[in-house]
């Protein structure tokens, strides 16, 4: 069992589904996402995603994409987010997903970026622009090295696509609840739900939502047949509001005991 399925595991047995919170790496600082990992951590997270910086991000709204400048005008990388995974294996064994493009994968090299995630202590990678179709070397070098390999599924996802989706994920499929790109809104789409049941049918995987899970309600509607929820948008901005300010990480757990419908461990 990796450190993902084990992490869904304790919250399927704990009566919920998994808080999987997003940031974006080195926003606004490196020395900042440091401190704020763990602090998803210690209330209540059980995964992290963290955001590759990319110049062409095209799954990501407006919030992400200013995000992302921001850590690349820092001379953020993939290398350099590796690093940063290192250094956080040292405080924290919350099981952490990277989520980017495959251009600074391919530019890394597939097998080198394998190794040095596993080493560094990556546990899944999400690629949003890489299909499955095209995905087998990375698949091999990744699964190879023990990191799950994590895709996406759309709205307009045919049956057949999911299938083969179900057939090359890792640790956990993730469902975009909406066409389009990342951020915040007011209601979860309507066919959610039945989507979510389709896919957990057809495959035996674990699914999370995400794209646009902002919400309390959001959290309690998809504890009802979800296994986890990805929640992105709505910290990236309270990063942005709060900037490098030291009392960024109070800012967050703050967020977070409002936003959880359920008492975070250090509630308990």
């Amino acid at each position: 069992m990796s450190r993902i399925d084990g992490a869904i595991a304790a919250a399927r047995a704990a009566g919920r589904i998994a808080f999987i919170p997003y940031l974006t790496a080195g926003d606004p600082s490196e020395d900042q996402t440091s401190r704020l990992v763990p602090t998803l951590e210690r209330c209540g997270a059980d995964i992290v995603e963290i955001g590759v910086p990319s110049s062409d991000p095209l799954a990501d709204g407006e919030v992400n994409q200013r995000a992302a400048r921001r850590a690349l005008s820092r001379g953020v990388s993939l290398s350099s987010v590796l690093d940063l995974v290192t250094r956080l294996r040292r405080s924290t064994e919350v099981p952490l997903v990277l989520f980017t493009y495959f251009n600074p994968i391919l530019r890394m090299g597939l097998s080198r970026f394998a190794t040095r995630a596993a080493a560094a202590g990556v546990d899944g990678v999400l690629v949003t622009d890489l299909p499955p179709e095209e995905s087998e070397e990375y698949r091999r070098e990744l699964v190879g090295a023990g990191v799950d390999t994590i895709f996406l599924l759309a709205p307009t996802s045919p049956p057949d696509r999911v299938r083969r989706v179900g057939d090359v994920s890792r640790g956990f499929i993730y469902y975009v609840s909406r066409t389009g790109v990342t951020g915040e809104q007011e209601s979860l789409p309507p066919e959610v739900r039945e989507r979510v049941r389709e896919i957990r049918s057809l495959t035996g995987r674990p699914v999370a939502v995400g794209f646009g899970i902002s919400r309390r309600e959001h959290l309690v509607d998809l504890a009802s047949f979800a296994d986890g929820a990805v929640v992105g948008s709505a910290l990236v901005r309270l990063v942005e509001e709060h900037g490098d300010k030291p009392d960024l990480p109070d800012a967050l757990a703050r967020r977070l005991r409002d936003l959880l419908p359920w008492p975070s461990p250090s509630e308990a």
